[in-house]
């Protein structure tokens, strides 16, 4: 949520009564449901009439509306982010005012947002996080191409799209830069940003360029991939200072799986000072393709099909100083390991100006990837890809979903089993027992991997917790201790942490075991239960 001087306006909020458009129509609109409030706007999944599609209906407050400043705000960012056809910017459709109802209209996309994905799922693994980190920077990267700085760049607005794409949501804070026209947005009231992720120079309320946006990516980078942001405090105020004056901790120790020249690039867009920073989103881009490059030696291999690079070729060639560079690959590996090698996507935005900008993003726009897919026994078509079948699934998140991995992609061991535990948690979460301990069982066998072993023996703990078996519990238990440090899923560390508080009690009831025991436990835990 953005910091709202709640003076401004809480005299004039007080004088309208919340209403809902559910049910109601906008002239070419049916407003279907309500999916959110903010501090601006509200937004509605409504029905565009004509064209038969949906989109997002952002409704600004009507105890704003009254207001030319708020008006001018929300019509700016329709106009800056309607000038920004990229493939990773949400985009815009329509602005208009029917009925004293001031609303935007823009592309809805389904899926959810980087701050579910991390609620319900944790840090993303190295190639997962380098995918959305290359489209979110690729989306700034066209942004500045256009002097438009974004200003509220946080996992709320970044949108996960069921289909594999990244956008970027809600230019509501962007701001035109250099001879640009803009609004007087600090005589609203409002403190530009998010606290958690705002710059030094935001929290100062000083002259912002593409730097600041920069600055907010790393801190989100860093909340996506350490599991928690840099500087929390009890106020938006403590937080805010910190960004001034505290360095963050070091990624690194949180996260010592990433490669340290990951570590080093987040950091680097942390900077306290804009100098210390990347200069441009392309500069980022290019370190983050270096990043690619030696993830792994069978990734991220530049492929364009001919006709794509003649096209290229020919726009780049008429602008000396214009980048093209573009991660691609849409290849289906059958090969039973754990990758990410993904379908194409921008790299880095071809910063150029007008037509040339909109030519590129028409060339590389990619073709849906379930067309002529049917849909198979789970009820979920074909991916193009194991690495869009997972991702669509993590989008998904139900038991058909998953399933839908294996029965796609059988031949994929590694995403087969990745699927399977979250089937797993499924089932132990649906009180399950019997479904979700066979699976269990199966993940601590000798051929598996140390960490699947040590996720198997953490869900047999809680299983054989819940439902009472707890000798068969302390057996598993005794197991899993010397694999501890491989249990890396954040929600069955929570679990079985939470069981074996209730096996200790239980355990002593019984007598069987002494409290030396349960507290060498105790010292050598493996997090603590917030994870």
């Amino acid at each position: 949520m953005t910091m709202v001087d709640n003076a401004a306006g809480s005299n004039a909020a007080e004088s309208f009564a919340p209403h809902d458009l559910s049910g109601r129509q906008l002239g070419d609109y049916r407003v279907l449901r309500r999916l959110g409030r903010g501090a601006m706007a509200e937004v509605y999944l409504a029905e565009q009439i004509s064209l038969g599609r949906q989109v997002a209906l952002k409704v600004l407050h009507p105890q704003l509306s009254i207001d030319e400043t708020y008006i001018k705000r929300f019509q700016l960012e329709a106009r800056a982010a309607a000038a920004l056809v990229h493939a990773n910017i949400v985009q815009i459709y329509e602005v208009g005012c029917l009925d004293e109802i001031h609303y935007i209209a823009q592309e809805y996309v389904p899926g959810q947002n980087l701050q579910q994905m991390l609620v319900r799922h944790g840090p993303p693994e190295t190639k997962l996080a380098l995918i959305i980190i290359r489209q979110v920077a690729a989306a700034l990267a066209k942004a500045a191409s256009q002097s438009i700085v974004h200003r509220d760049i946080k996992p709320e607005n970044i949108m996960l799209a069921s289909s594999g794409e990244v956008k970027v949501a809600d230019f509501g804070l962007a701001r035109v830069t250099g001879t640009g026209t803009t609004v007087n947005l600090t005589q609203v009231g409002v403190t530009m940003g998010t606290p958690l992720y705002m710059s030094p120079e935001q929290v100062e309320g000083g002259k912002l360029d593409p730097r600041s946006d920069i600055y907010s990516l790393g801190v989100t980078c860093f909340h996506m991939l350490a599991g928690s942001p840099p500087f929390q405090g009890d106020t938006p105020l403590s937080v805010a200072v910190q960004h001034l004056h505290k360095l963050p901790p070091r990624l690194e120790d949180a996260r010592p799986d990433l490669p340290p020249a990951l570590c080093r690039i987040v950091h680097r867009m942390m900077n306290k000072e804009p100098s210390g920073r990347y200069a441009t989103a392309r500069e980022l881009l290019v370190d983050l393709r270096s990043v690619d490059s030696h993830a792994d030696s069978d990734g991220w291999t530049e492929l364009l099909d001919e006709e794509t690079s003649a096209k290229l070729a020919e726009i780049t060639s008429s602008v000396g100083d214009a980048t093209a560079r573009l991660a691609v690959v849409m290849k289906d590996s059958d090969q039973p390991r754990f990758t990410w090698k993904f379908w194409a996507k921008w790299a880095a935005a071809l910063i150029v100006a007008g037509i040339l900008g909109t030519l590129a993003g028409r060339l590389l726009r990619t073709p849906s990837l379930l067309a002529g897919a049917a849909a198979g026994a789970s009820g979920y078509k074909k991916m193009a890809t194991a690495d869009l079948q997972y991702v669509f699934a993590l989008q998904v998140d139900t038991l058909e979903a998953w399933r839908s991995i294996e029965e796609h992609y059988p031949n994929n061991k590694q995403y087969v089993d990745t699927a399977r535990q979250q089937i797993a948690l499924i089932y132990l979460h649906g009180d399950e027992f019997n479904k979700a301990l066979e699976l269990f069982e199966q993940f601590s066998q000798p051929e598996q991997s140390k960490e699947f072993q040590a996720f198997g023996l953490a869900g047999q703990v809680v299983v054989h917790t819940l439902t009472g078996h707890y000798d068969d519990a302390t057996h598993a238990y005794y197991q899993l201790r010397p694999l501890r440090n491989h249990l890396r899923d954040r929600r069955m560390r929570n679990e079985v942490l939470s069981a074996v508080r209730l096996l200790e009690s239980k355990q002593k009831a019984l007598k069987k075991q002494t409290a030396q025991e349960w507290e060498e436990w105790e010292n050598e835990r493996f997090g603590p239960a917030s994870g």
